[in-house]
C-alpha cells in the first residue's frame, strides 16, 4: 500500500512536468539531437532514483537475518502447516528467502506497471484535475449565493412570524366583532317593534298569520323580562311601553274571539267534538299566549269554558237520560222473590210454565248479550222509541255509560291538549256527574233485579278495562263509586230471595203434584245465572251467598217433599226437582260446581231409593225372599232349610206376571217424572236391579235339594235381557 501512495505521488509530479514540456520551445529537439545522446527528463532521472530505493538493500538484509530470533517459529510453523501457500513452499522445498525475493520482485513489478498506468493517464488527470478546479470556483460562488439566500429567507421568516401574529390578532379581533354583531343584531332584533307586527295585532284578524305575531311578540315580551342585559339597555325605555301597548291589544282581542268561540258551543245541536278539534284546537297557542301574558284574562277564558261545558255536558245527559227512561222495561218488584207464592203476583204466574219459557227475572236467557256488546255505540233513543222496543235496566245503564266513557275521553284530551291542564276535567263533569248520580240515586232504591244488578257489576267491571286500556283514568274514581253502590244492593235483593226461602209458607207453596215446583224453577235459574256471571270472575263472596241460598231452597224442598203422604211420592217430588236443577245448572256451565255436585249426589241416592220402592210394589215377595232367605247371612242364622215349597209360589208367580209388572212400572215411571230421559235412565235402574234380584233367586234354586223341579217355570235370564234392551231403544 506504501508503494501504491508512491506511485500516485510520482504520477501527479510527472503529470505537472508534463505539462511544462507541453509549453517547450523548439529548443528541446536540438538538444535531443547534440552529441547523439539522448536527454533524459528529470522526471525519469527521478523515477529510476524511485525504483532503484526499491531494489537496493539486499546485502543489508543478510546481515540482518543473522539477528533474527528464531524463537517461536516452531508454533507459527504449526499454525501454518495448514494454510496452502505455505504448504506449497514447504511442499516445494524453496527457500523462504528466495521466495520472498520472488514476492517481492513481482511486487516492484506491479508498481512499476502501475506508475506506467498513471503516466499513461496524465492527460485525463490534469484535466480532471482542471475540472475539479473549475468546479470548486463554481461551488464557492453558489456557497456565496446560497449564504446570500438563507440570510434573506430568515428575515423572510421573521417577516412571516411577524405577520401571523397580526394576522391572529386580526383573526381574533374579527371573531369578537363578528361576536358583539351578532349579539347586537339579535339585540336589536328581539327589542324592536317593527311596524308590521304592529298593524297585525291591532288591526289584524285572528287567523294563522295573527298567531305567529303573537308569538313573535311572546319571545319580545319575555326577552325584556328575563334578559338581564336588556334591563340596563336605553332602548328598553323607548320599547317597552310600546311592547305593553301591545300586549294590552293583543289580550283584548283574543279575548274577545275565544269568548265568541265559547258562546258557539252553547248553541243547539252543536256537534261539539267536532267544534273543538276544527276550530279551538287551532287556537290553541291563544290559550298559551294569556297564560303567560295575560294570566286574568286567561282565568276567565278557563272559567267561562268550564261554564260552558258544564252546563252543555249536563244538559246533554239529562235530555239522554229522560229519552233512555222511557225505553226502560221493568222486570222485577220487590215480591218478585223466590220463595213468594206464584198466586200472589200475576208476574209469577210463569213461575210454573215449561222452562223453555223461563222468566227474566231469575232466568239471564239472552241478557248475558249486554256483556258481548259492551263496546258498541250508544243507544240512540229516537230510534229506539220509533220501534217501540223496551229494554231491561242493564242495557240503558251501559248505554249511558258507553256515552260517559265516549264524552269523558274526548273532552279529557281535550282539555290536556288546549289548556294542559287535566284538572280542568272534574271542574267541568261536577255537573253531568251529579245529573248521573240524581238519576242513578232514584233507580238504585227501587231495582229489586238481582240479575240485572250482578250485569251492571260486570258492565261497570269491562268499562273500567276499556278505560285502563285507552290510558285514560279521568273516570277511575266515578265507576270506583258506581261499582261500591251497586255491589251493597245486590247483596240486599240476594238476602231478600234468601230470606223468602226460609221463611216461605210450605203449606201455600204446596201443590199436590210431583213435577217440578215453580220455587226450584226459580232457585235454578236464578243460581245458573249468577254462577255464569261468576266463570270469568270467581267471586268467592258470591260463591258463598250461593251456597246460603241452597242450603236455604234444600231444607224448603225436603219440608215440600214430606207434604206428600206417600214416601214414593215424595222421593218422586225430590228426584224431579233435583234432576231439574241439574238441567239447568248444566247450560251455566259444563263443570257445574260444587252446588251442581251437590244436586247429582241428592239424585243418586234418591234414584235408588225411587228404584227398591218401585220394585217392593210390583215384586215384594221375591225381594223379601232374597233379602231375608237368600242372603248369605241368612242361611246362616236360620235354622230351616229352604225347600221347593217354598220357592215354587215365588218362581210361578214371578213367570205369570213379569212382563206386565215390567210394563206397569213402565207406565208408572212415563207418568211420574217429567224429564223423560230421567225417567227411562230410572226404569233401567230398576230392570236391572230386578235381573239382580231374580239371579240372586235362580242361584238359591241351584243350590236346594231338588231345585230342577222348578225349570219348567223359570224365566231365563236372556229374556229378562231382551225386555231391559228393549226399553233402553227408547233412549
Amino acid at each position: 500500500m506504501a508503494s501504491s501512495a508512491s506511485a500516485a505521488a510520482a504520477a501527479a509530479e510527472v503529470d505537472s512536468n508534463k505539462l511544462q514540456l507541453a509549453k517547450g520551445n523548439n529548443n528541446d529537439d536540438d538538444e535531443h539531437e547534440n552529441g547523439g545522446q539522448k536527454m533524459i527528463h528529470p522526471v525519469v532521472s527521478d523515477l529510476e532514483s524511485y525504483v532503484g530505493d526499491l531494489t537496493g538493500g539486499g546485502g543489508d538484509d543478510d546481515d540482518a537475518s543473522e539477528d533474527i530470533s528464531l524463537e517461536g517459529l516452531e508454533q507459527e510453523l504449526q499454525e501454518c502447516k495448514h494454510d496452502q501457500v505455505v504448504a506449497n513452499i514447504l511442499s516445494k522445498g524453496t527457500k523462504l528467502r528466495e521466495y520472498t525475493k520472488g514476492v517481492e520482485s513481482n511486487v516492484r513489478q506491479v508498481e512499476l506497471e502501475s506508475i506506467e498506468d498513471y503516466i499513461k493517464e496524465s492527460d485525463n488527470l490534469v484535466s480532471l484535475h482542471d475540472q475539479i478546479r473549475d468546479c470548486d470556483i463554481i461551488l464557492s460562488q453558489m456557497e456565496t449565493l446560497l449564504s446570500g439566500f438563507q440570510a434573506e429567507i430568515g428575515s423572510i421568516s421573521s417577516d412571516i412570524k411577524i405577520l401571523q401574529e397580526k394576522s391572529m390578532d386580526m383573526g381574533l379581533k374579527l371573531k369578537n366583532r363578528k361576536v358583539a354583531e351578532s349579539k347586537l343584531a339579535k339585540f336589536v332584533e328581539d327589542i324592536i317593534v317593527p311596524p308590521r307586527m304592529i298593524d297585525i295585532i291591532v288591526d289584524g284578524e285572528v287567523n294563522d298569520e295573527y298567531l305567529r305575531t303573537l308569538e313573535i311578540l311572546s319571545k319580545k315580551l319575555d326577552f325584556v323580562k328575563v334578559d338581564p342585559m336588556v334591563k340596563t339597555s336605553k332602548a328598553l325605555k323607548d320599547v317597552q311601553p310600546e311592547l305593553e301597548r301591545l300586549r294590552q291589544k293583543a289580550v283584548s282581542k283574543v279575548f274577545d274571539f275565544m269568548v265568541q268561540k265559547l258562546y258557539a258551543l252553547r248553541k243547539p245541536k252543536t256537534n261539539i267534538q267536532i267544534l273543538q278539534q276544527s276550530v279551538l284546537l287551532k287556537y290553541k297557542y291563544i290559550i298559551s299566549f294569556l297564560k303567560e301574558h295575560g294570566k286574568e284574562i286567561y282565568v276567565e277564558i278557563r272559567a267561562a269554558y268550564i261554564d260552558t261545558m258544564n252546563k252543555v255536558l249536563s244538559a246533554h245527559f239529562r235530555a239522554y237520560i229522560q229519552a233512555l227512561e222511557k225505553l226502560q222495561l221493568d222486570i222485577a218488584t220487590s215480591s218478585d222473590l223466590i220463595g213468594v207464592e206464584a198466586r200472589s203476583s200475576s208476574l209469577f204466574s210463569r213461575g210454573r210454565e215449561p222452562l223453555k219459557n223461563r222468566s227474566a227475572v231469575f232466568a239471564l236467557g239472552e241478557r248475558i248479550n249486554i256483556l258481548k256488546e259492551i263496546d258498541e255505540p250508544a243507544l240512540i233513543p229516537h230510534i229506539a222509541e220509533a220501534s217501540s222496543k223496551k229494554y231491561p235496566y242493564e242495557v240503558l245503564f251501559r248505554s249511558l255509560h258507553k256515552l260517559l266513557m265516549d264524552t269523558a275521553t274526548s273532552e279529557y284530551l281535550f282539555c290536556d291538549d288546549f289548556f294542559g291542564e287535566e284538572s280542568i276535567f272534574n271542574d267541568i263533569f261536577a255537573g253531568p256527574f251529579a245529573v248521573i248520580d240524581e238519576h242513578f240515586n232514584s233507580i238504585l232504591p227501587n231495582c229489586f233485579d238481582a240479575i240485572g244488578s250482578m250485569l251492571m257489576i260486570r258492565i261497570i267491571h269491562q268499562h273500567q278495562l276499556i278505560m285502563s286500556r285507552r290510558r285514560i283514568p279521568c273516570l277511575d274514581s266515578y265507576l270506583d263509586k258506581v261499582n261500591i253502590a251497586l255491589w251493597p244492593r245486590f247483596k240486599m235483593v240476594f238476602d231478600m230471595h234468601l230470606n223468602s226461602l226460609r221463611n216461605a209458607n210450605v203449606r201455600s207453596l204446596w201443590e199436590d203434584d210431583v213435577h217440578p215446583h215453580y220455587v226450584m224453577r226459580r232457585y235454578a235459574e236464578f243460581t245458573a245465572s249468577l254462577i255464569h256471571l261468576n266463570v270469568e270472575y270467581g267471586d268467592g263472596q258470591l260463591e258463598l251467598n250461593l251456597e246460603r241460598l241452597r242450603m236455604a231452597v234444600d231444607d224448603l224442598l225436603i219440608k215440600l217433599s214430606k207434604t206428600f203422604s206417600k214416601a214414593k211420592l215424595q222421593t218422586v217430588f225430590l228426584i224431579n226437582n233435583y234432576d231439574m236443577t241439574i238441567s239447568v245448572l248444566k247450560e251455566a256451565g259444563p263443570e257445574g260446581g260444587k252446588i251442581q255436585l251437590y244436586f247429582e249426589d241428592l239424585l243418586k241416592n234418591n234414584t235408588a231409593v225411587f228404584v227398591e220402592e218401585l220394585l217392593l210394589e210390583h215384586f215384594s215377595d221375591l225381594i223379601k225372599f232374597v233379602k231375608t232367605r237368600a242372603s248369605e247371612d241368612s242361611k246362616a242364622v236360620s235354622e230351616k232349610p229352604i225347600s221347593v215349597a217354598e220357592i215354587e209360589p215365588l218362581v210361578k208367580d214371578f213367570a205369570s206376571r213379569w212382563k206386565a209388572a215390567i210394563e206397569l212400572m213402565h207406565t208408572d215411571v212415563i207418568k211420574s217424572f217429567s224429564n223423560f230421559l230421567c225417567g227411562m235412565e230410572i226404569l233401567r235402574a230398576a230392570l236391572t236391579q230386578l235381573l239382580l234380584y231374580y239371579t240372586r233367586l235362580l242361584d238359591c234354586i241351584k243350590e236346594i235339594p231338588g231345585g230342577s223341579a222348578l225349570n219348567k217355570d223359570l224365566v231365563s235370564i236372556p229374556s229378562i235381557m231382551y225386555e231391559i234392551k228393549k226399553y233402553s231403544r227408547t233412549f
